[in-house]
């Protein structure tokens, strides 16, 4: 079911050769990573346009957290936080925006705001109107696995086989997309680093992620993530870049078409070298 390139609108994203970036714009206050700091929409387009200007081949915007216990936002307030940003983002910049959300109704103002991407935690299960909504505007979809909810995916995650589990969960969620009349070259995966794992989950995810390639196109987002942190010690997310280059060259290595981080430039420069290695005649 794999395929080679993704329409988001007017523009066509490769997924061959070199892994896409996908730059991590949190319009919130409460991130786990970078909570405030581009709330605002002036300083949310400014680190947009930044990312772009360093790699990014998606800008990825949302506006409510999924750390680990965090509150649910109503739509109007995703709405009031996205919107604006979207609006200014797509007379600015030449690359597709992802809304990541849940809701049919915040996609739905984001798409018609100039989004060309729905990025859904929930792979299309918290909102009955979601999947029909990605149908009819014939976008990109990416379904990712999570346990529970953000306020309950980290109570005591148990799997008998990590990999055997999420990889037939997004089987199933891919056969209800395409059931809800989501074209199949549309589709995308994500295995869920830290959504609902353990450090050892997400280490076994990332260390089998090529295993996910044959089902649809990979996304995987290990940025900043707390298993790094506790793999290294280290509290802070800031300082846990080196750690998400470790993970994210592996992932490279294994094929992975899409790559979602905070660190753009960096990564950029990691993603490309990694799969210069790769494909290098022998």
């Amino acid at each position: 079911m794999s395929n080679d390139q993704l329409i988001c609108g007017s523009h066509v994203l490769s997924l061959a050769g070199e892994p896409l970036i996908m730059g991590i714009l949190n319009v919130t206050p409460d991130s786990f990573s970078d909570g405030g700091e581009f709330f605002p929409v002036a300083a949310a387009v400014e680190h947009a346009l930044t990312m772009v200007a360093e790699g990014a081949a998606i800008i990825d915007i949302g506006g409510e957290s999924t750390r680990p216990g965090a509150p649910a936002v109503s739509p109007e307030e995703q709405i009031r936080r996205v919107e604006p940003v979207i609006r200014q983002l797509t007379r600015q910049i030449k690359v597709p925006i992802s809304i990541d959300t849940t809701n049919s109704r915040v996609a739905q103002a984001a798409l018609d705001a100039g989004a060309t991407v729905v990025n859904d935690i929930s792979a299309l299960r918290f909102d009955p109107a979601l999947a029909s909504l990605v149908s009819r505007c014939n976008v990109p979809v990416i379904l990712m696995h999570m346990l529970g909810t953000p306020r309950t995916m980290q109570q005591c995650p148990k799997y008998e086989d990590v990999v055997r589990e999420v990889k037939t969960f997004l089987a199933e969620r891919i056969e209800f997309a395409v059931s809800a009349g989501i074209n199949p070259s549309q589709i995308v995966i994500d295995p869920g680093i830290g959504f609902g794992k353990t450090v050892q989950h997400n280490l076994r995810l990332i260390k089998h992620v090529r295993e996910f390639i044959d089902l649809a196109p990979v996304l995987v987002g290990p940025s900043r993530k707390t298993f790094i942190g506790k793999v290294l010690h280290l509290e802070s997310p800031s300082e846990r870049l080196f750690g998400t280059a470790a993970a994210v060259a592996w992932c490279v290595a294994a094929g992975v078409q899409i790559i979602r981080v905070h660190d753009v430039k960096a990564i950029k420069h990691i993603a490309q070298m990694t799969a210069a290695l790769r494909n290098v005649g022998e």
